[in-house]
């Protein structure tokens, strides 16, 4: 089971909108009428299931509304998050959740040039972006690519509101993104923020060598094989605890057990809830969030999956 923190608080869905094809549009209240917190394009909640367990949604919309809005992709072959939110979040139906957390934050500069790349329900944390963007009067670019119209959230809003910033790249058209020929004509200083599957996260990491890039993964990172096959130790420098963490479970598993508490979502190194600093040893960073230069820094670490290098590790826990 998971550990969502205090702020948790219950939340009621005053609206559904299909957003496409097997998307939903969800608008969630407060149940108490309370002001929401404010929040940064980018950011996404943890919404609670009935079994314990948690999923991380973007959200979209305006940061400044009472309103929350995600939107859902109904997965089928899931882990069956999805169809539960499909099939039970009907309008008036309460929900607990927590955050907003945010690992992928957008803040528009002045004189900066951003460009945004969207694939299928990637577009639910870039359509904030955008709209900040607009509001803010910053040069930007949406490119946002799905198998058909018909099942891309957003399409006629975004064209309405940015017709001269929005390209749409429909598979079913003929208009697949060239994201070589994309980079190659791009403006030197321009920042990118891509979200969407992980084929086309994939695809911009290579075509954007070299460029300044910011992803968000909504599936983590084939890793590979830990550095470390062996037991490590994890000294849990505020709880006086020294541990052993063996090759076949992870560091979260470990540390729950002897009864410390560590806020979880996940489980999978995607959501950035279980960061933990460190205060010595070598990380194995099997995360899907931080950038190389954030891991290279060796002070923090998702504990969900992500391991030590060496034969123990210092956590401030």
């Amino acid at each position: 089971m998971n550990a969502l923190d205090d702020s948790a608080f219950d939340m009621v869905v005053v609206a559904r909108t299909r957003g496409a094809a097997e998307i939903e549009l969800i608008d969630l209240e407060s149940v108490s009428g309370l002001s929401l917190p404010r929040w940064q394009p980018g950011a996404h909640i943890d919404v609670l299931l009935p079994d314990g367990d948690s999923r991380q949604y973007s959200l979209c919309g305006i940061s400044d509304s009472n309103t929350w809005r995600i939107g859902v992709l109904r997965e089928p072959d899931g882990r069956g998050g999805s169809l539960w939110v499909h099939d039970s979040l009907v309008v008036g139906a309460t929900v607990r959740v927590a955050g907003p957390r945010n690992h992928f934050e957008f803040v528009p500069e002045r004189g900066t040039r951003y460009l945004f790349i969207a694939g299928g329900i990637g577009i639910t944390p870039i359509s904030a972006m955008v709209a900040s963007a607009a509001a803010v009067g910053v040069d930007f670019r949406l490119e946002y690519a799905g198998r058909s119209r018909s099942t891309m959230a957003l399409v006629d809003e975004l064209l309405e509101k940015f017709p001269n910033n929005v390209t749409i790249h429909a598979a079913d058209e003929g208009d697949r993104l060239d994201l070589s020929g994309l980079f190659t004509d791009l403006p030197p200083f321009t920042t990118t923020y891509c979200c969407g599957p992980s084929r086309l996260i994939e695809a911009v990491e290579i075509a954007a060598t070299g460029r300044q890039l910011k992803i968000e993964r909504f599936e983590p990172k084939d890793m590979g094989e830990p550095m470390l096959a062996e037991p490590f130790e994890v000294e849990l420098a505020f709880s006086g605890l020294e541990l052993t963490v063996p090759p076949e479970r992870s560091i979260l598993d470990v540390v729950e057990e002897a009864g410390v508490l560590v806020l979880s979502s996940c489980r999978e190194g995607t959501c950035g809830t279980c960061e933990v600093r460190v205060m010595d040893g070598e990380i194995d960073h099997r995360d899907s969030i931080l950038t190389p230069d954030e891991q290279a820094a060796n002070d923090v670490m998702y504990v969900c999956v992500s391991r030590s290098a060496g034969p123990k590790l210092t956590l401030e826990l």
